[in-house]
This record gives structure tokens, C-alpha cells and sequence, in this order.
């Protein structure tokens, strides 16, 4: 059987796969996925069948294009199961990217289906030969997150054309075929995004398989109106609502019915356990609504046909930046909330705290953005790269 029978038969097999089908799945794998460095293809294809892999393809390929508080709402749910599976995921936005390629390069890309699967490792961006018709590419990339089980996967590429600015690179489009995974993914956190490098050895890619990231959209519909770096910002941080979320329920239930090993009350009877889990449920329910509101604001603004502002861009910036933080804040302080059970290794927690800190480490999610709102906010020009 061809690998694209193979594919079909999988996908009719999951035909009335539920999304909680597969979250439930999920944390039942989540271990493999560690132990691989990868989410396997069976899963991504199970993915595909919920919607993930189409929220952010083009109605007029089929596609969902949903609105963004619907599809982060998708990865923050899977984040509460495993957050190596969420943030490979995550990347069913990535087709706002695609975006931005000429309609007919698009049209072949989802000849087959709306469900496609782009990766990429963008950085460093090496520089490509000019070629007629396109450019010669070689080079090795890092952080190439999903790369395992895409379909099409893109490079970061250098073309000396005038005007591509700083952090918004030119992408190569390839296939699996051209392209060569180092598998050298090593981490503390995270192991199961297999983000390994991409290398690229001689390989020609036309014009039109090539755009800017972020550049404008040739699909003339809402959500490629909406800010895409900004959104693949979100699409990264909401991992760590999943994560928090996770580590609250963890903290809950240790608190009532286990005895302690030195006989002491139970967690629930202690009113420095019960302060202490009110104040992170605040605090993760707090930056989780400011996160949300910015989302669904921007977006209602979008349908009713108005241009997106510096100031709503940079809100969806902010609030990112802030969920991913206090994400992970939320997930330390259930951390040392569990005690000395929590250092073992297989405690829930361990991975929680490991995966969170990831997570706030990514270059969208970096200290400098709240140096970026606060320029907007004075009025005075951000840091390259923020709007």
C-alpha cells in the first residue's frame, strides 16, 4: 500500500474521532512521546481528522479558517493532557503563513486536502542563491518543532532583496523528500515537540514557493486579517493555560484523603494550602481573561471590517507574554505546593514545571515585549520586530 493509501485509511478509520477522543488518547501517550521526541504520525493524523490542521487553512481550500479564540481554545485543552502534544498542535495556525504564497502555489499545496501540516526552522536564516526562476538553498536550521510529522516544511532564507525587514524572513517551502531531519532534539522540557534541525543540501525552490513571514495574505478572507505573528505568539503561550490548569488539578487532588509522611493534617486542613491554591486559581483565571478578551477584541474589530491597529497588535503581544508567564508561575507555585512528593521523577508535576519553563524560554514570549507595549503605550517606536 502507497504511503498516501496508507494516510487515507488512517484518517477513515478516525472518522468519528472526537477531540476529546483524542486528548483522552493523548494523556494516555503522553510518555511515548517523550521517550520518541516525537508525537507519532498516527496521532497527528487523528489531529487532522478534529479540525487542528484546517482551523487556519483558507475557506476557498476548504479549510475552516476558524477564529482564533476558537482554535486557542482547541490547543489550551490539549495543553491540560501533554504540552509537547498542544505545541505541536499549536502549529495548525501555521497556515497563516501560507497565506502569503501566491493562490496558485496554495492551490497544490491542498490539493489534497485541507489538512495539511507545515513546519519549519526559520533560524539562522542562511543565504540562497539566486537561480533563474528562484533561488539555491543549503543550510542547517534549529527548532524545527513538528517537523516529524509534517507535510510541507519551511526554511528561513536570505535573498538580498531590498525591504524584507529584520525578524520577518523569507521561507523556503519543501517537501519532506528535500529535506533532511537531524535528529538532535535533547532537552529538559519539551522532549516531545521534536523541534530537531532541518538541513537543506542543494535544493532549488521557486519564487512562488518562497514568502515573507508575516507578509501579507493573498486570501482575501477575516483571519488572514488577523496579525499572524501575533497569533503565532498566542498559539505558543496558550500551551501554558493548559500546563496551569493542569497543575491546579494536581494540587487539588493531592489536597484532600492522602496522609502525609510525617502525619501531619492533610494538605485541604492546612490554611496555607487552601490561600495558597485560591491566590494561583486568581492568577491564572486573571491573565487567562485578559488573554481572551484581547483576542476576541481584535477579532469582532476584524469582522466589522476595520484595520488592525498598532494597539491591538501590541495587546495580543502583551497579554502572550503574560500568560506564558504566569502560566508557568501558576505551575511553580503548585510545584512547592507539593512538597517533597514532587521531586520524584514521576510526579505529574515534574513534567508540568519542565514543559512551562520551556514555554516562557521561546523568542515570541521574551522580556523585551514588555518593552514593546510600553513604547505603544508612551507613543514612541518598539523594538525591530514587535508590531
Amino acid at each position: 500500500m502507497s504511503a498516501s493509501a496508507t494516510a487515507v485509511a488512517i484518517r477513515d478509520q478516525f472518522d468519528d474521532v472526537t477531540l476529546d477522543d483524542v486528548i483522552t488518547e493523548i494523556a494516555a501517550r503522553r510518555d511515548e512521546f517523550d521517550r520518541l521526541s516525537h508525537v507519532p504520525r498516527d496521532v497527528i493524523e487523528k489531529l487532522k481528522r478534529v479540525g487542528i490542521y484546517r482551523a487556519a487553512t483558507p475557506k476557498r481550500f476548504g479549510g475552516d479558517a476558524r477564529a482564533p479564540g476558537e482554535f486557542l481554545g482547541m490547543i489550551e485543552r490539549i495543553a491540560v493532557a501533554d504540552g509537547s502534544a498542544a505545541w505541536v498542535a499549536s502549529f495548525g495556525s501555521a497556515n497563516l503563513y501560507l497565506a502569503a504564497l501566491p493562490l496558485a502555489t496554495q492551490e497544490q499545496i491542498y490539493a489534497d486536502g485541507p489538512d495539511q501540516v507545515f513546519a519549519g526552522g526559520l533560524f539562522p536564516v542562511q543565504n540562497a542563491q539566486a537561480a533563474p526562476g528562484g533561488y539555491r538553498v543549503n543550510g542547517t536550521w534549529k527548532f524545527a518543532s513538528g517537523c516529524k510529522g509534517a507535510d510541507w516544511l519551511g526554511v528561513g532564507i536570505g535573498t538580498g532583496k531590498p525591504g524584507e525587514a529584520p525578524g520577518k524572513p523569507r521561507t523556503a517551502v519543501f517537501r519532506p523528500s528535500q529535506v533532511e531531519i537531524v535528529e538532535n532534539w535533547n532537552v529538559v522540557g519539551m522532549q516531545g515537540t521534536g523541534s530537531h534541525d532541518l538541513r537543506v543540501t542543494d535544493q532549488f525552490v521557486d519564487e512562488d514557493w518562497t514568502f515573507v513571514r508575516g507578509g501579507a495574505s493573498t486570501v482575501d478572507e477575516p483571519l488572514y486579517r488577523y496579525p499572524t505573528i501575533a497569533y503565532a505568539a498566542q498559539v505558543l503561550a496558550v500551551v501554558n493555560l493548559g500546563l496551569a490548569r493542569a497543575a491546579l488539578d494536581v494540587a487539588n487532588h493531592m489536597a484532600g484523603g492522602r496522609k502525609t509522611t510525617t502525619g501531619a493534617p492533610q494538605l485541604a486542613d492546612r490554611a496555607y494550602y487552601r490561600i495558597e491554591l485560591a491566590k494561583a486559581e486568581a492568577q491564572l483565571r486573571s491573565a487567562r481573561a485578559f488573554f481572551y478578551e484581547s483576542t476576541y477584541s481584535v477579532w469582532q474589530s476584524i469582522l466589522a471590517g476595520n484595520e488592525v491597529t498598532p494597539e491591538q497588535v501590541s495587546l495580543l503581544r502583551l497579554s502572550a507574554t503574560q500568560i506564558a508567564r504566569e502560566g508557568a508561575d501558576v505551575v511553580n507555585r503548585a510545584y512547592r505546593l507539593g512538597g517533597t512528593m514532587a521531586i520524584y521523577r514521576t510526579h505529574p508535576l515534574q513534567r508540568l514545571m519542565r514543559d512551562a519553563m520551556v514555554v516562557t524560554q521561546h523568542a515570541f514570549l521574551g522580556e523585551g515585549n514588555y518593552d514593546g507595549a510600553g513604547a505603544v503605550f508612551v507613543g514612541v517606536p518598539p523594538i525591530p520586530g514587535y508590531l
